[in-house]
C-alpha cells in the first residue's frame, strides 16, 4: 500500500500543497492515505508527519514527491531511511535530484546508498571543520567549551563595565568569557552588584590570593 506526505515550509498562504497532492495522486496514492504539515522542515514536532509515520505499516511505501519534503537535511533523510527500512516499509520519491530513490527496487537502493554516503561524507567533514576550527582558536590563546563561571576577578570587571551607561551586556559578557545570562545573574544593567554578586564579593578573595597578600 502507498502512503504519501506532503508539506510546505509557510502556513500564511504564500505556498500551496496542491502541486505536491496532485503528483501523488497520479502515482496511484488514495487521497485519505496523504498526510501533510504545514511546517519548516527544521521543526521535528510535524503532526502530519509523526502521524504518517505511526501509519505505515510492515510493506507499506512511503512516497513523497521531493526529498527535502520529509527531513531536515541530508544526514536526517538517512536516519528516517533506514528507520523506514528496518521496520519494512519502502521510500519512493517522485521529482528532484532524488528522483532515482525508491528503496523496493535494486536500482533504488542503489541511488538511495549514494546519497547515504555523501552524508556520512557531510558529517566527517562537519567534524573535520569543527576541530581545525577549535585548533585555530587554542593557538590564539582560545579555548571552546562552555564558559568559564563567575569569579570575584571577573565580577568586579564586569560591575565597572557595566557602570558606563553606555555599555553593551552581551559584549561585556562576550569580553568577559561568560554568557549574557550569566552577567545578569550577579549584576544589574548599572554595574550594582545582584545578591549572588554581593554574595561573591563578601566571599572576599581565594585563600592562596589572601596568604600571598599577608
Amino acid at each position: 500500500m502507498l502512503i504519501g506526505y506532503i508539506r510546505v515550509s509557510k502556513s500564511d498562504g504564500t505556498q500551496t500543497l496542491e502541486p505536491q497532492r496532485h503528483a501523488l495522486l497520479a502515482a496511484g496514492i488514495d487521497p485519505s492515505r496523504i498526510y501533510e504539515d504545514m511546517a519548516s522542515g527544521r521543526h521535528d514536532a510535524r503532526p502530519g508527519l509523526l502521524a504518517c509515520l505511526k501509519a505505515l505499516q510492515p510493506g507499506n511505501t512511503l512516497v513523497i514527491w521531493k526529498l527535502d519534503r520529509l527531513g531536515r537535511d541530508l544526514r536526517h533523510l538517512v536516519t528516517t531511511a533506514e528507520d523506514l527500512r528496518s521496520r519494512g516499509i519502502g521510500l519512493k520519491v517522485l521529482a528532484g535530484a532524488g528522483a532515482q530513490i525508491d528503496t523496493t527496487s535494486a536500482n533504488g537502493r542503489l541511488a538511495f546508498g549514494i546519497f547515504a554516503a555523501f552524508a556520512e561524507f557531510e558529517r566527517e567533514l562537519i567534524a573535520e571543520r569543527t576541530h581545525a576550527g577549535l585548533a585555530a582558536a587554542r593557538a590564539r590563546g582560545r579555548m571552546g567549551g562552555r564558559p568559564r563561571k563567575m569569579n570575584r576577578a571577573t565580577l568586579m570587571m564586569a560591575m565597572a563595565a557595566m557602570s558606563d551607561r553606555g555599555a553593551v551586556a552581551a559584549d561585556v559578557a562576550k569580553r568577559l568569557g561568560i554568557t549574557t545570562t550569566t552577567l545578569y545573574v550577579y549584576v544589574n544593567g548599572d554595574g550594582t552588584p545582584k545578591a549572588p554578586g554581593q554574595a561573591l564579593l563578601d566571599a572576599g578573595p581565594p585563600r592562596q590570593l589572601q596568604s600571598q597578600a599577608a
